[in-house]
């Protein structure tokens, strides 16, 4: 029977769409009818693209509408999401087809880069994404979280309920993201359709989810999110906080919200996800190695419009460089590329540098360097020094973050 890929027309079908994913989550059936109208506040029906078979769909992928900050500026994105197949299709080419549609109506839309977290990560490389960020774990036992010098912390801490929090974590959030390659813009539905809703099925083991604002002077200057599990074994407290996200708009922000955080009563560690490569508790702790600090692949970076995409972020003024760039999946990016202050141009210039596309997603927020892609034989350097020379115009100060998984 054939296959039709096509965008969704409802929400009704959103919901057979998300079908194949959830499969593998052991669900066998479609979300609720109020699971999917909270999911199309954010996604819209004709931003899912489903493989149909016979009326049913079998595969589905989607993708958010957002805001991406790169370095030195903010660039229109696409956030890849519910990508799954059903094992009953697999090795079919559903998933190529649905990436093709979708992201080709992207491109249309003025979308000029795509990225994505990657459950597997040996799925999108061959649609052109490339690593672009490490992302951090942390399992810290409280009694060892002491910081390297006495800290005072400035301003107060108060539990803010969730149904009146948007405000406050809102204007935090905005200022961390504008400065913070990876980060995208929340709007007010993606706050409440996405963060501040706390839904059983979140939880797991730990309990109702929890907000903490720092405010100094009566200015909101960092949040937390959190969670608590409460346990005791024969009298001594081994339950654990759950850090879901902490955001700061400040140095001394960051350290008095995390102070806060290790410091609740009756909990034996802290835990964290997703955190920042390099997040300032490796240097803010007495013993940093106490952090249990481990790293996975962050978000996956795909430039549909090179060009575009390019000319979106900052470059030190050293003048550029050229670099030749192979796209079998998205031919029109393919050829040399002048890159640097003055501007992204095609050229006829003998290139400096060769790369697959996917090593542009790679260097596009800042997360690698030339020099480590081509030591690791992604990028081949064709002109003496150009590799070094593109690390200087493409350098950027600090690593790429985004704090959530979508």
């Amino acid at each position: 029977m054939d296959i039709e890929i096509r965008p969704c027309a409802s929400a009704e079908e959103v919901r057979q769409a998300l079908t194949p994913i959830r499969h593998y989550f052991g669900l066998s059936t479609p979300p609720t009818e109020g699971q999917a109208e909270r999911l199309t506040r954010v996604l819209p029906a004709e931003r899912v693209y489903a493989a149909w078979e016979g009326g049913r769909a079998v595969g589905g992928l989607g993708a958010f509408s957002f805001h991406l900050t790169v370095p030195g500026g903010r660039v229109p994105a696409a956030g890849i999401t519910v990508a799954g197949v059903l094992p009953t299709h697999r090795r079919r080419g559903v998933l190529r087809a649905m990436m093709r549609g979708l992201l080709d109506a992207c491109r249309l839309q003025g979308e000029p880069v795509a990225y994505l977290w990657a459950t597997e990560d040996t799925i999108y490389g061959r649609f052109g994404f490339g690593l672009a960020s490490f992302t951090a774990e942390i399992d810290l036992p409280r009694e060892r979280s002491a910081f390297r010098t006495p800290f005072a912390a400035a301003g107060r801490v108060r539990l803010v309920a969730l149904d009146a929090a948007e405000e406050c974590l809102a204007t935090i959030y905005h200022r961390a993201a504008a400065a913070t390659p990876g980060m995208f813009a929340r709007s007010s539905a993606w706050w409440q359709a996405r963060i501040l809703t706390d839904p059983e099925w979140r939880r797991g083991t730990d309990g109702d989810l929890q907000c903490a604002v720092l405010e100094n002077e009566g200015r909101p200057s960092a949040y937390a999110l959190y969670r608590m599990n409460w346990a005791f074994e024969r009298g001594l407290q081994t339950g654990s906080v759950a850090v879901i996200e902490a955001v700061a708009d400040s140095p001394e922000a960051t350290a008095a919200i995390w102070r806060y955080l290790l410091d609740i009563d009756w909990m034996a560690r802290v835990r964290a996800w997703r955190l920042p490569l390099d997040h300032p508790l490796l240097l803010l702790l007495a013993e940093p190695r106490r952090l249990g600090f481990s790293l996975r692949d962050g978000v996956w970076v795909r430039l549909l419009d090179v060009k575009t995409a390019l000319s979106a972020r900052w470059y030190h003024a050293l003048g550029s460089v050229v670099i030749e760039v192979i796209d079998e999946f998205c031919p029109w990016n393919a050829g040399c590329w002048r890159v640097g202050s003055g501007g992204i141009d095609r050229t006829d210039e003998a290139p400096g540098l060769r790369c697959d596309v996917s090593a542009l997603g790679s260097v596009y927020l800042g997360g690698f360097s030339w020099t480590q892609l081509a030591r690791a034989l992604r990028v081949q350097e064709v002109s003496p020094g150009a590799t070094a020379h593109a690390d200087a115009i493409f350098h950027t100060e600090g690593a790429p973050w985004c704090p959530e998984i979508f």
